[in-house]
């Protein structure tokens, strides 16, 4: 019996050990690219001190052009309003449509279901024209509404799915309650369901934002318009702008990147929690 537990006990450790190098190693490969842009970043030439060399004095050259050259603020402000608002809307189809799937029988629900996953394995090239058609004849081609409008309708099942499960976790006992007591389907949805299901919500949507503020296709192809550019989509104006200056490339990059981590930061309670499933369900 004691070497039957010793054995347990060691499989454990062994497992435990196991999993903190996989998570040691995943997190050497994600901060890696990252340590290695700032401290680029802080050179006056990185092609200099290449890699993981400390700069010789901390040059700060590069985010002083970025914000005086380049005026990033203007494009930070299309890319949150753009971002921002395409959330907005998409939060509120997938939401509600979410909860009729997961709550409702009707004919086709499957169907409905499976056309909705299946929209996660069309890439974007292959929606290039009908998209771009779609837009000229709306007349909205380079302007912001072209992208919320896109954003809006893409990256759909992902949310579809995140709040969908979180919908699954709640009990259907406290829907009862609400229709007992004279709600209706959207009184008790606005009432009893979101403020439940609100943290798989609020992850969905940073989810939605995160890959709506980093998307350069789109941005790249319906936006010709400098002044409406968005972020990712300003970085192709960076070899040019900067030429060979990749002091002030990386430094910009570093910019870039700031918003998404701290909006991470900032959420990410709402992250584990949704993710856990931590609805009421028991």
């Amino acid at each position: 019996m004691t070497k039957k537990k010793n054995h347990v006990k060691t499989i454990s450790t062994a497992t435990r050990i196991f999993t903190y190098l996989c998570l040691g190693w995943a997190l050497l490969i994600s901060l890696v690219p990252i340590v290695w842009l700032v401290l680029s970043s802080f050179k006056a030439d990185p092609l200099a001190r290449p890699g993981f060399m400390l700069p010789d004095s901390i040059c700060l050259d590069g985010y002083i052009s970025t914000f005086r050259d380049l005026h990033v603020m203007r494009y930070f402000g299309n890319s949150m309003w753009i971002a921002g608002m395409s959330v907005v809307l998409s939060m509120l189809m997938i939401s509600m449509s979410a909860y009729v799937v997961a709550r409702m029988d009707f004919k086709g629900k499957k169907l409905v279901s499976m056309m909705l996953y299946s929209t996660m394995f069309i890439p974007a090239t292959a929606l290039t024209y009908p998209v771009y058609n779609l837009v000229n004849r709306l007349h909205i081609y380079n302007t912001r509404a072209a992208l919320i409008f896109i954003y809006a309708c893409s990256g759909i099942a992902i949310s579809f799915i995140v709040i969908r499960n979180y919908y699954g976790n709640i009990p259907k006992e406290l829907e009862e309650a609400a229709r007992i007591d004279g709600c209706g389907y959207i009184q008790t949805w606005w009432k009893v369901i979101f403020p439940i299901a609100r943290p798989g919500i609020l992850t969905a949507a940073v989810l939605a934002f995160l890959n709506n503020w980093n998307e350069y296709y789109w941005a790249s192809l319906v936006i010709i318009d400098r002044e409406k550019m968005t972020v990712p989509a300003l970085l192709s104006t960076f070899t040019t702008a900067f030429r060979t200056n990749y002091n002030g490339l990386f430094s910009a990059m570093v910019v870039i990147i700031l918003p998404p981590v701290i909006l991470y930061c900032v959420f990410n309670k709402f992250f584990v929690e949704a993710l856990s499933g931590g609805a009421v369900k028991g």
